[in-house]
Order: structure tokens, then C-alpha cells, then sequence
């Protein structure tokens, strides 16, 4: 869920959207109406190493399912023609 909050709202109450953004709501600063920062909560480390390695173990599985191409044999000489 995202919260919109004004610049001037947000320096009054920033404790609390501190606490908003840890429980994992993403709170959005205005600036004139026109969003300009976002506070949300940092990630562990370990859970974004976490996610990364589970994206990549996804694409490693679906290349390896991937059929194989016939493609010619080449020799070295072959690139310099």
C-alpha cells in the first residue's frame, strides 16, 4: 500500500511514517504536488543475496530447458575470413 504525505506533513510526523515504512508500507513525499522522495524499508542483506540467487537458480532452469541449437562446427580460421 503507498502513502501520500506532504513535505510538511512528513517533517511533523516522521516518526510514524518511519514506523509505516518498516512494517512495509511505502510512503511517497510531496513537494507541490509532485512526488519527490520515497521512504520504504531497507532489506536484510541476506534476504536480497537471498533473492537474487533464487532469480538466477530460475534462469539457469529455464536455459537448461531450452533445446539445443545445430549450429556448425567452426574452426578458428573460420572467424578470420
Amino acid at each position: 500500500m503507498v502513502k501520500t504525505v506532504s513535505a510538511a506533513q512528513a517533517n511533523r510526523e516522521f516518526s510514524k511514517l518511519m514506523k509505516l515504512a518498516e512494517s512495509g508500507e511505502r510512503v511517497v513525499v510531496t513537494s507541490r504536488g509532485q512526488p519527490k522522495v520515497q521512504i520504504t524499508r531497507v532489506e536484510e542483506p541476506d534476504a536480497e543475496k537471498a533473492r537474487r540467487r533464487e532469480a538466477f537458480d530460475r534462469l539457469t532452469t529455464w536455459l537448461n530447458s531450452r533445446p539445443v541449437q545445430n549450429f556448425p562446427k567452426l574452426t578458428r580460421d573460420d572467424f578470420y575470413d
